[in-house]
């Protein structure tokens, strides 16, 4: 029987820059709201640098290196760009994610066995450079193999399938996530997941014993709207330690 560990949180911080970018200016500040995430007991700060910068800057990423007392995962796509960033950085992760312009969020895993041939020098150079390296994947056992031949560390499954389904079909893909937990941590890769979880879809999830950590943010996000930030992230940290 596999023990189930901590589960670690990773607060994505993306959408308070998306509520400053709207109307321009300094606030609110994205840098701010990943300190007080961590205050209220985030274990990690997730950012994803958009091509178009449609968010988070490079600025805010300058920032968030220097000002972090714990891990920033830094969110990418796989172009020149975002690796040349990434390793002037040298965050505490790279989670390597697709990226289309006209999409609203990351639509669905990386293809990381179908990209073979172009993530396979990406992830030596990040890896070389002390970076731990991520991929944001389906929850499919040909993307975990992809995953074990790039020597990639960790995998991030997604969970925005899980998330928008109903309850029949959610528990179907549950299984999926679970399997898939399970054949990446018997091929010594850590499991991550996110994407679209909340308060009420959360523990199914967080109780996969294989998952090491949840990265969660619009939810989050909006959800301190109405209770604060700090309050949205002690309640989620709670959710998922009780599944756990």
């Amino acid at each position: 029987m596999t023990t189930v560990g901590p589960l670690r949180l990773g607060v994505n911080i993306d959408h308070v820059a998306t509520v400053r970018n709207a109307r321009g200016g300094a606030f609110p500040d994205p840098v701010r709201a990943a300190l007080l995430a961590a205050k209220a007991g985030a274990d990690g700060i997730t950012a994803h640098l958009r091509e178009d910068r449609r968010h988070i800057t490079d600025h805010d990423i300058a920032r968030l290196s220097a000002e972090l007392s714990i891990p920033l995962n830094f969110e990418m796509a796989p172009t020149p760009e975002m690796l040349a960033i990434a390793l002037r950085h040298r965050p505490h992760a790279a989670c390597i994610v697709p990226e289309k312009r006209e999409e609203r969020t990351t639509e669905g895993g990386i293809d990381a066995a179908g990209q073979h041939d172009r993530l396979a020098p990406m992830v030596a150079e990040l890896l070389a450079a002390g970076v731990r390296v991520s991929l944001f994947i389906e929850p499919d056992a040909r993307q975990i193999a992809a995953a074990v031949g790039l020597g990639a560390p960790v995998v991030e499954l997604h969970t925005g399938r899980y998330a928008e389904l109903d309850e029949a079909a959610r528990a179907i893909e549950l299984r999926r996530l679970a399997d898939a937990a399970a054949l990446a941590a018997k091929n010594g890769i850590e499991v991550h997941a996110g994407h679209g979880l909340t308060f009420d879809n959360v523990a199914p999830v967080a109780a996969i014993p294989q998952v090491r950590e949840l990265n969660i943010g619009h939810f989050l996000i909006g959800e301190a709207i109405f209770t604060g930030l700090e309050d949205s992230v002690r309640r989620m940290k709670a959710l998922m330690e009780q599944a756990r």
